[in-house]
């Protein structure tokens, strides 16, 4: 920053309508923290947008005084891309405005926006798209990386529901991107991450969904999790694609409706949601209760909005994330043993292992159709270490390591990209399979010289 006159960041203040901080200015602090504290950057300076015309000044500001530039939207990925050390942070989450257009069922979304918030602005008219299972999360991240949650089975990924974007390039251009207009440019953005850009406005594909929906979860005793996950692969391999059921292994929070004794007790839940009429998801759903002895479910009938918020007090901003992630075709009786022998250890309570049930209609899109290649990916397993203070970091990553490389023989191909850690640069080419080739061809195109590089990164050659 010594190095940065101080008129340039004066001139670039009269031209930028948003607010710029810097590490004196207050509020400085709080912005550039994001939800995993494994990640502690400090930029030089902070652009908070309010336009697209503000990104593109940010970005030619950048660019002309050779900072690194990194790119906050929900500030939730893992890796912590958002915020970068001594360079420009360039901050759209004060870009939150959701247009719903009840004629198309299309919805126009800004990249600051959390799901709750185009959920809410969504379900207030029965409408939704698939987005991801925590309300906090942002949809610009979640997007550019293919995304999926409870409606994927029956709607598909985040990115199947794209019709177009609005995006600012390396050089400063605003683009229109869609199948008809930049077409390979929307490719690439469709699973690319932020390699080609920043989007500076989503447009969606919206369905009649609820507003109320059957959800909940079933809780069994981690003494019978072999049987219960075994059921449970078998289930999921033939539900029809309105019912998604996910697995989840860890310590049991003191949910009301678990006895006290269960507390802080290793289990077994099977979360569910059915996007179709209760009373058929009731018969569906009710082979689920004999998977093994039940002890504690709270399942109804309730908001879509109120479901996709029920996780969050499991994941607030601030704890230490490492994460470890694997796709799978099948689930094997390999991959179930070594999740059970897993989290028989878990290292923290705040520890977990999931498996999120894709396939369904997101399997039904051919591989070379965008970015995101990995249809046949029917699970995603997520390695979920969390813990509160640094001294834990050794015994959680370890742990979170052993499991991957355990259940590493029993993955398919390819990896979820908004999944991986800041130390997995090895994975990327591995994570987007055979897209990469195609995926380099365009960031040679749009951005030869990896201004966008805070990211799980597609180097130009």
């Amino acid at each position: 920053m010594n190095e940065l006159p101080k008129n340039n960041i004066d001139e670039f203040k009269t031209h930028f309508h948003g607010k710029v901080i810097l590490p004196d200015d207050a509020g400085y602090d709080d912005v550039r923290q994001i939800w995993n504290a494994m990640i502690d950057r400090k930029p030089a300076l902070i652009a908070r947008c309010v336009s697209a015309e503000d990104v593109v000044q940010a970005i030619e500001f950048g660019r002309t005084n050779h900072l690194l530039i990194s790119i906050r939207g929900g500030g939730h990925n893992i890796a912590g891309n958002a915020v970068c050390d001594d360079g420009l942070m360039i901050d759209l989450s004060l870009m939150k405005e959701v247009l719903i257009d009840l004629n198309t069922h299309r919805a126009s979304v800004e990249p600051g926006c959390t799901l709750n918030d185009f959920d809410e602005a969504a379900q207030a008219h029965g409408l939704a798209t698939p987005l991801g299972i925590n309300s906090t999360t942002g949809v610009a991240g979640l997007t550019l990386g293919g995304g999926f949650g409870w409606l994927s089975r029956k709607y598909g990924m985040t990115i199947d529901n794209l019709l177009s974007v609005e995006v600012v390039t390396a050089d400063g251009r605003q683009l229109h991107a869609s199948e008809a207009e930049n077409a390979e440019l929307f490719w690439g953005l469709r699973g690319g991450g932020g390699n080609f850009g920043v989007v500076t406005r989503f447009e969606f594909q919206l369905h009649p969904v609820g507003p109320n929906v059957l959800s909940g979860l079933i809780v069994f005793p981690f003494e019978q999790a072999k049987s219960v996950i075994s059921q449970f692969a078998r289930f999921t391999e033939t539900m029809p694609d309105e019912l998604n059921v996910w697995m989840v292994t860890r310590a049991a929070p003191p949910l009301p409706f678990l006895p006290e004794e269960v507390h802080g007790k290793e289990m077994v839940a099977l979360a569910l949601c059915y996007a179709g009429d209760p009373k058929e998801g009731e018969k569906l759903i009710a082979p689920l209760r004999e998977f093994g002895t039940v002890l504690g479910e709270h399942i109804g009938v309730q908001p879509y909005v109120a479901w996709q918020q029920a996780f969050d007090q499991l994941l607030v901003k601030g704890a230490r994330n490492y994460w470890k992630s694997h796709n799978f075709s099948q689930l094997n009786e390999g991959v179930i043993d070594a999740i059970v022998e897993s989290a028989a250890k878990l290292p923290s309570p705040h520890c977990e292992i999931f498996i999120g049930t894709i396939g369904g209609q997101t399997a039904s899109v051919a591989p070379d159709a965008m970015a995101y290649s990995n249809r046949d990916a029917n699970y995603v397993m997520n390695v979920h270490g969390r813990w509160e203070t640094a001294a834990e970091d050794e015994r959680c990553i370890a742990w979170a390591r052993d499991f991957f490389a355990k259940s590493q023989p029993f993955a398919s191909r390819g990896a979820y990209i908004n999944f991986l850690t800041q130390d997995e640069t090895d994975r990327i080419a591995f994570a987007y399979g055979a897209t990469w080739d195609r995926l380099v061809e365009l960031k040679n195109k749009y951005d030869p010289t990896n201004l966008f590089r805070m990211n799980q990164n597609i180097k130009p050659e």
